[in-house]
């Protein structure tokens, strides 16, 4: 440095050397200092601190060049670690933290975001074997949406968890065929459809516009990654020592253990190569003799053809030959329902054609609001105040925002929030924490409205995290559910296993002072990490109770005529179960309320005969291709185990709230259900509950199979829509007498017979194991 040329040495007593400028007797401007063990640093220097500019090369051979504050690697800098590994980018505290590009040794690179050292956002990450991926990071590891692209030209569009696929998305093979499908863990799960070699499948471009880019990644680095440094101001240290004393004594310590810190920072990071996807074609003799029709003789010259499949946790258990032209159709059809059907059917009568967004966005802005305004006030028992007129919380939100809310995007809304602080009380004992609350439904991911509404014409949305569930209500049913809510808050807090629907706000919004929506926050009972690969709706009554034969039935929630098969659970676990059906049947009964049902979600665990047909897990962990030999097996599909708190998964949803449950098989001992190569759960009531059932799959196609499947499967179920009263439905029973309607197509019962008869059809339907 020709600014320090010619000054003299400063040598201190511990062997460390400094040559440089001074201010008070602290280093400052240019300088370079030597410690003893052979770590240089040469740059400026800001009142005894290294900050500023400046170049570090440790006596292992790293070196770093860039920005520096308060003795720490902090802005933006290029750092040549000594194993051949080089990052250039943006730091935080000695940490990658910002926008970088990383090669490694062995010549791998990654390039994106990254949060406290590891991958995090947006970024790309090219292996020297040529394969590469783009798309969302967490924690150092490929979570989100992106694109796995392989050398062989195989790629992968879709959704990760962990390293592995898990959700929906788009394998396309180098032959040229597809498969349009979901994934739990890397294996194929649920229903998709497998277009061979030579078809015409669905236009890819919904996935390039919902990535933001092309499968080579156009679009990607323009609107996510700029290497251009970001200044950052570095949080203030406090030092034990002055440098002033440093000097004159033992000299500068190693600033953040700088001297150290390349050694485990110079490991390797970095993915090993992904395996690509088995062949589309390998596993299609696995089920029945209709996929032994020759698929490579007849399907990849015919472009209308196609065939739909359904997995589970990667076992082809079901193929069907289809017209590709009725796929098609039916693709169009389920996109046609819209404004003029929704308008009619929904309870949200304003027009504008951002009328979803408007409400989302008013929702978020509502929540925030609210659980902002109570998180201060001191947490109490419930009051008969509380449930009365006054206890709302009424605010306006103009659009350029008040003294007390934020402008927005919105239109002009008025805010009503019902009860607040029994909902609030509800929230906490559940566990619910009030910021996690506020995120998952309030964060940048926003909400998602389910694709259609519901038979009552109420909008369903689901929070970003799929925990919560947020409907629509009529005007009667904010009033029962107000009405009833005294007595639902006393039997929520008395029972904790109770299965019915957990509630944790009610709102209102008044848009141009005359359209008013009103909506309940409530748990999502079916949250799990596993795949539902059923629902069903299950009143106990035949009445209507069947849905289209045509609809995939892994997407719609079916009825009670639709369910062909029973369920056998452990003696404790069953009779826990139903002991909680009459308790809050029961309570139901005595708030005259009707028409409600169980929400039965189903996941299978593959037959056991045939896992010898299971295609690997593809993980971007794994190594080159996947094997072509025989897979490890697990010996079951589950299994109960002693529940140990430390082994679990995963926490339970926001609408669990008890203990785990008993197992007469284990010795009335508390257990957890174990999904061997899949994750361990606690057993809770309506929650992981473990079962045996056979199903018999008959088609009514020609072209069909019929399969008798032994299954194990793990249960989700609670009881929902709680706000039909008996009086309310007789009235409009009544009227469509006078209508001269058929009266049997509103069938009311009267409440103790309404339990009875659901009470009746449950115990129908679950049984005690053999």
């Amino acid at each position: 440095m020709e600014d320090i040329q010619g000054l003299p040495e400063n040598v201190l007593s511990n062997g460390d050397v400094y040559i440089g400028n001074f201010k008070d007797g602290l280093p400052h401007g240019k300088g370079k200092y030597t410690w003893f063990e052979g770590t240089i640093y040469e740059g400026d220097w800001e009142d005894g601190k290294m900050t500023g500019k400046g170049k570090i090369i440790w006596s292992s051979g790293a070196k770093y060049e860039g920005d520096i504050s308060d003795g720490s690697l902090h802005g933006f800098g290029t750092f040549n670690y000594s194993g051949g590994s080089i990052y250039s980018g943006a730091w935080r505290m000695n940490i990658h933290h910002g926008i970088g590009r990383k090669i490694y040794a062995n010549l791998d690179s990654y390039e994106g975001s990254w949060k406290e050292g590891k991958p995090e956002g947006c970024g790309r990450h090219f292996w020297s074997s040529g394969n590469s991926y783009i798309g969302n990071w967490k924690g150092g590891q490929i979570c989100g949406k992106g694109i796995m692209k392989w050398v062989n030209g195989d790629y992968f569009i879709g959704f990760w968890l962990n390293g592995f696929r898990h959700g929906s998305g788009v394998y396309h093979f180098a032959d040229g065929a597809y498969y349009f499908g979901s994934w739990s863990k890397g294996l194929k799960d649920g229903k998709g459809t497998f277009y061979p070699a030579g078809s015409k499948p669905p236009s890819l471009e919904k996935w390039h516009n919902f990535l933001g880019y092309d499968i080579d990644g156009k679009g990607f680095l323009s609107r996510t990654l700029s290497l251009n440094p970001v200044k950052e101001k570095a949080p203030k240290r406090g030092l034990k020592h002055s440098f002033s004393e440093r000097i004159s004594h033992t000299g500068i310590s190693n600033p953040g253990g700088l001297s150290s810190w390349p050694t485990w920072m110079d490991e390797n990071w970095g993915l090993s190569d992904p395996s690509r996807e088995p062949s589309g074609d390998k596993y299609s003799h696995v089920v029945s003799h209709t996929s032994d029709q020759g698929q490579h003789n007849v399907l990849p010259h015919n472009d209308r053809m196609a065939y739909e499949r359904e997995y589970m946790q990667g076992v082809l258990i079901q193929e069907r030959l289809k017209d590709y032209k009725k796929l098609l159709h039916r693709s169009k059809e389920q996109k046609k329902t819209t404004v003029k059907e929704a308008k009619k059917a929904s309870c949200v009568n304003f027009s504008e054609s951002h009328r979803s967004f408007y409400l989302m966005l008013n929702l978020q802005l509502g929540i925030r609001y609210s659980v902002g305004k109570l998180t201060p006030v001191p947490m109490r028992e419930v009051r008969s105040s509380d449930f009365g007129k006054r206890a709302r919380m009424v605010m306006y939100f103009p659009r350029k925002g008040s003294q007390f809310t934020p402008s927005h995007y919105s239109v002009d809304f008025c805010w009503k929030d019902y009860c607040p602080i029994v909902f609030r009380n509800l929230r906490l004992m559940f566990k619910l924490d009030a910021a996690e609350y506020m995120m998952s439904i309030c964060g940048d991911g926003g909400l998602r409205e389910l694709s259609s509404p519901g038979k009552s014409g109420s909008i369903f949305y689901l929070s970003e995290d799929d925990r919560f569930v947020i409907k629509t209500l009529k005007k009667y049913e904010l009033k029962v559910l107000l009405k009833m809510l005294p007595k639902y808050y006393d039997h929520v807090k008395e029972h904790e296993n109770t299965l019915i629907t957990k509630f944790f706000g009610l709102h209102r919004i008044t848009i141009n002072g005359r359209s008013k929506v009103r909506f309940v926050v409530m748990g999502n009972m079916l949250y799990t990490e596993l795949r539902i690969h059923r629902r069903y709706d299950l009143k106990g009554s035949t009445l209507g109770r069947f849905t289209d034969g045509d609809k995939p039935k892994d997407v719609i929630t079916m009825k009670d005529l639709d369910l062909s098969y029973e369920f056998h659970m452990d003696k404790l676990l069953r009779q826990s179960l139903f002991k909680q059906i009459s308790l809050d049947c029961k309570f139901l009964e005595s708030l005259h309320i009707i028409d409600y049902s169980l929400l039965l979600g189903v996941h299978f665990r593959a037959p056991e005969k045939l896992k010898a047909f299971l295609e690997p897990p593809v993980t971007a962990h794994d190594h080159g291709e996947s094997s072509q030999g025989e897979s490890t097996v697990p010996s079951k599909a589950l299994m109960l185990v002693t529940h140990e708190p430390s082994n679990v998964t995963t926490t339970p949803g926001p609408h669990v709230r008890g203990g785990p449950l008993k197992a007469y098989s284990l010795g009335d001992s508390e257990v957890d259900v174990l999904l061997p190569g899949t994750a361990r759960f606690r057993v809770q009531l309506g929650v992981n509950m473990p079962a045996q059932t056979s199903h018999k799959l008959v088609e009514n196609k020609p072209e069909s199979s019929e399969v008798e499947l032994p299954y194990d499967v793990v249960l989700y179920m609670g009881i929902i829509d709680i706000l039909q009263e008996y009086n309310v439905k007789k009235k409009l029973e009544n009227a469509y007498k006078s209508l001269r309607y058929d009266p049997l197509s509103i069938s009311v019962v009267e409440p103790h017979l309404y339990a009875a008869r659901f009470k009746s059809f449950l115990e129908k339907i679950f049984h005690d194991l053999p």
